[in-house]
């Protein structure tokens, strides 16, 4: 099965370039985007993700604004061409490779969106997602996560949102590809789930900060990374620029102390320590302004999570009220928090997401849903 992408020298197999390497189910290629205000008053996100194993292409685009959630999704039959990248209404453009994307909604559903993000920051590759249980690859991918700034407009039932000419709208990408959750696929003895993630991309005047954690049960981690890179103008930023390791303080420690809302799973705020190579550790505080659930864009949707089969063709819009959250709910739980972040004498805004499934001592969670004390 060739591709026009075989005609550039960058096969990593004797086999096409749209040859899977592995056939896992959960086998995938996806990007994933977050835009706010410095409140978080407004916030958008998407998700876009390739399951070649399965034949599924999906995309969901998500506001929130005025305390609630407006998602469209969409998901479509996956065919021998990847690069096309528009599923329904959701369609996204790779104008300039690392340095700006476009995504276009149109309005079918009364949400629409034509926005621009362009990259403020070197790219940084976090090291190797592998988690194994009993011998068999859980997680085992590769990500990568840069900032930037938005422009565009956003429309929901004719009440268009100017994102204005970048600055006022922040906010950050990843792309990641491997393999995820492909133990649904394996038939053996069941074990309640357990599963702890935090992840915090921040934004000051003149750099961002990067956070990335797993842990077990215990507390002890199976993933941990940070980094620290400098804040620069677009116009700045080159292939070559973003591109340059050089460019990214790698830190060699990473402390992360929720602190959650009793009787739920919803971080208040947060201490994250970031240790660097010759410097004084960097200690940044982070305090919840606002909250966005990430069933939005598919995370732990009850009927629209991420590579299910809807056919040859599907797409939907729905609404979902802050105020109607239930904290016991499981897809409820996944979550996105603008946060006020205070440290090195500096203030900025991060986005600080968290997914804790299971026992966690750390929190104190021993079961699979029980909330704080």
């Amino acid at each position: 099965m060739l591709h026009p992408f075989d005609d550039f020298p960058v096969h990593q197999s004797s086999a096409p370039l749209l040859h899977v390497a592995s056939d896992a189910p959960g086998v995938y290629d996806r990007y994933f985007y977050n835009g706010h205000d410095a409140k978080g008053d407004l916030f958008f996100a998407v998700a876009f993700g390739v399951y070649p194993n399965k034949q599924v292409m999906d995309a969901a685009f998500c506001v929130s604004i005025d305390g609630v959630q407006h998602s469209v999704r969409a998901s479509r039959l996956c065919d021998r061409d990847r690069t096309n990248l528009e599923v329904g209404a959701i369609r996204i453009d790779v104008v300039r490779p690392m340095l700006e994307h476009r995504i276009v909604v149109d309005n079918r559903f009364g949400v629409s969106a034509d926005i621009t993000w362009r990259a403020t920051s070197a790219l940084l590759e976090e090291p190797l997602f592998k988690h194994l249980e009993n011998g068999r690859p859980q997680m085992d991918y590769t990500r990568m996560t840069q900032f930037g700034e938005w422009t565009g407009w956003i429309e929901i039932d004719g009440n268009r949102i100017d994102l204005g000419d970048g600055g006022r709208i922040i906010g950050c990408r990843d792309r990641s590809w491997g393999v995820r959750n492909s133990s649904k696929a394996f038939v053996g003895p069941k074990k309640p789930p357990q599963f702890a993630w935090f992840w915090a991309p921040t934004a000051f005047d003149d750099l961002y900060t990067h956070a990335a954690v797993n842990e077990y049960a215990t507390g002890r981690s199976w993933h941990r990374s940070g980094a620290v890179t400098a804040r620069v103008a677009h116009a700045a930023t080159s292939t070559d620029s973003v591109l340059d390791e050089k460019k990214v303080d790698r830190c060699t420690g990473v402390g992360f102390v929720p602190v959650w809302e009793p009787g739920t799973r919803w971080i208040k705020s947060a201490t994250v320590t970031l240790e660097r190579w010759r410097a004084e550790p960097l200690v940044l505080t982070y305090t919840a302004l606002s909250r966005f659930f990430m069933r939005g864009i598919g995370y732990t949707h009850p009927q629209w999570s991420h590579g299910e089969w809807h056919g040859e063709f599907d797409e939907v819009r729905d609404e979902f009220r802050h105020d109607e959250a239930n904290p016991a709910d499981p897809s409820m739980i996944h979550l996105q928090n603008v946060c006020r972040v205070e440290g090195g004498g500096k203030v900025g805004v991060g986005v600080l997401e968290h997914l804790v499934i299971g026992p966690h001592e750390p929190s104190g969670f021993a079961s699979i849903l029980d909330g704080a004390a």
